[in-house]
């Protein structure tokens, strides 16, 4: 295993080298390479400056074009159904049914004008999270600032679609029926609340999917070491190992699926204003 490893981090800074990315602190990185946080580094691949404007692809970019592919591919392959599916399709379909069943529940038939959008962010969701299981890929949904960035810009343009729809009456949302003295703190409470939500969404995402990648990656350093002890039966961490590793597709499938469920919710919120 360890042959294995400097092996790996050879051909890596060979590939760096010829890349023209060696900086110096090369040898730097490499100790943190094999880290349990190694996986959530956004590091630099080939740095791109045009007229003082930096272009320079990471593997973020590497990841998000990734994902774009694969996006494109899900569609195309989508639209090229046949009366008897086969197990590709079988997935697509699974993946527009649960979409479809979300918005059905969450907001009702009025809901499927926003249906093309919700089932792309699905996706997305979806195949960063189970993209970011593949060996040394690099885990975007795990960066606070990217999940925030998608919570708070669909939550903003929730809440204008409340705004247009039902103009100034929307605000009522922020006033609950209790007594007039408590107006000024609940008005307060509900606001902040609505606040807190975009960063809870984010947060929720975030956490999950760095818990689970450290465990796993733990999970798996510990296997290695069993490995070196050659009179060690080490069946029964393999074992533990491949059921963490499932629980952690479980879990990527899972985020998406509740973050689809509490943007259908929240958006329920601005077009049936009238139901709270």
């Amino acid at each position: 295993m360890d042959t294995y490893k400097l092996l790996l981090m050879l051909i890596f800074c060979l590939w760096c080298i010829n890349a023209g990315t060696y900086d110096g602190s090369l040898l730097d990185k490499m100790k943190s390479f094999f880290s349990p946080l190694e996986q959530f580094d956004i590091i630099t691949i080939l740095p791109v400056w045009i007229f003082d404007f930096e272009f320079t692809i990471t593997n973020l970019t590497t990841t998000l074009i990734s994902v774009i592919i694969l996006g494109f591919i899900f569609f195309f392959l989508f639209y090229d159904q046949k009366l008897l599916p086969k197990s590709w399709q079988i997935v697509l379909e699974n993946i527009y049914l649960i979409t479809f069943r979300i918005v059905t529940e969450q907001i009702g038939h009025v809901g499927f004008i926003y249906f093309p959008f919700l089932l792309a962010l699905f996706t997305w969701i979806l195949f960063l999270n189970l993209f970011s299981m593949f060996p040394y890929a690099f885990a975007a949904t795990s960066h606070l600032v990217w999940t925030l960035y998608f919570s708070l810009s669909i939550c903003l343009g929730i809440f204008f679609v409340g705004i247009f729809s039902h103009g100034v009456k929307f605000l009522k949302l922020f006033v609950p029926e209790v007594p007039l003295a408590l107006y000024p703190l609940m008005i307060t409470i509900e606001i902040l609340s609505y606040i807190i939500r975009s960063f809870s969404l984010a947060i929720r995402l975030s956490a999950n999917i760095i818990a689970g990648h450290t465990l796993v990656h733990i999970l798996a350093e510990f296997v290695s070491v069993l490995c070196s002890l050659k009179k060690m039966i080490v069946v029964l961490p393999y074992v533990l190992l491949f059921a963490i590793f499932i629980l952690e597709l479980g879990v990527a499938c899972l985020q998406a699926y509740i973050f689809l469920t509490l943007i259908c919710m929240y958006l329920n919120d601005s077009i049936h204003l009238a139901e709270h």
